[in-house]
């Protein structure tokens, strides 16, 4: 395994779902943009880089959470809005008029912090479960680094997700398998770390088994080492973690 793991920029990333009658919860993914530096035209959850708003915004707000994982939650609830118009965490509904107002103005530059203020609104950091949290090695072929936090929240009830035409080019929703499912056709791409998620994600029938589940494991860094498994290199992660598949061969591995 690799070890001394050089830090990387902290982010953060929503798992967004909404149960279906009789089938697996569907999620948000959205296919990132051609023109990105990072995962490029990739099938990816919502969320971003944790910013210095955010963590200006989590000293105010942190509660009993680490400054660094409330800046990271703040982070998630910011890009969720940014890229998919969508208003997680709020502890009241919004109108969708006030939901586009915050997404103009969260593209003009204004923070979280900002906004909240603006239009006397809160937010419960609490309603972010944490799922995941992945830190690759650098290594020589690798652009970009991100210490990054996965979290699952329920769909907000009676909003709509649009893309942001920047960042993304479409948005929809599929079951994890589905979605897997399509990739395997050839239908769209996942990096590393979202293949490993969708398979986690792929076991559970509802929303409330799958917080169970991840309310059951504590959250560790994931940081993927390479290895040489019957005569062929493979890219690993441990074991002890809830993932179904822990190694893949390096031969179809994107990475980024």
């Amino acid at each position: 395994m690799t070890e001394n793991i050089p830090e990387g920029r902290a982010a953060a990333t929503v798992v967004i779902l909404r149960n279906r009658p009789g089938a697996a919860p569907e999620i948000l993914m959205m296919e990132r943009a051609s023109s990105m530096a990072f995962a490029a035209g990739a099938l990816v959850f919502p969320g971003g880089a944790v910013d210095v708003g955010d963590h200006a915004l989590a000293a105010k707000i942190a509660g009993g959470l680490p400054l660094d994982e409330a800046a990271a939650r703040i982070a998630a609830i910011r890009e969720t809005l940014e890229e998919s118009g969508l208003a997680i965490a709020f502890t009241r509904s919004l109108e969708p008029d006030r939901i586009d107002a915050m997404r103009r103005t969260l593209a003009q530059g204004a923070g979280l912090g900002d906004i909240l203020d603006a239009h006397g609104l809160e937010v419960t950091l609490d309603a972010l479960v944490p799922f995941a949290r992945w830190h690759p090695a650098r290594l020589e072929h690798a652009r970009r680094v991100f210490d990054t936090r996965f979290y699952l929240i329920r769909a907000p009830e009676g909003q709509a997700a649009s893309v942001d035409e920047t960042e993304n080019v479409q948005l929809f929703w599929s079951g994890a398998a589905d979605t897997l499912a399509r990739c395997d056709r050839g239908e769209g791409q996942v990096i590393f770390p979202t293949r490993r998620n969708l398979e986690r994600l792929a076991q559970f029938g509802s929303f409330d088994d799958l917080e169970a589940h991840a309310l059951s494991i504590p959250v560790e860094k994931v940081t993927p080492w390479f290895e040489e498994r019957n005569g062929e290199s493979h890219l690993c992660i441990p074991g002890h973690l809830g993932y179904p598949v822990t190694s893949e061969p390096m031969g179809t591995v994107r990475r980024v």
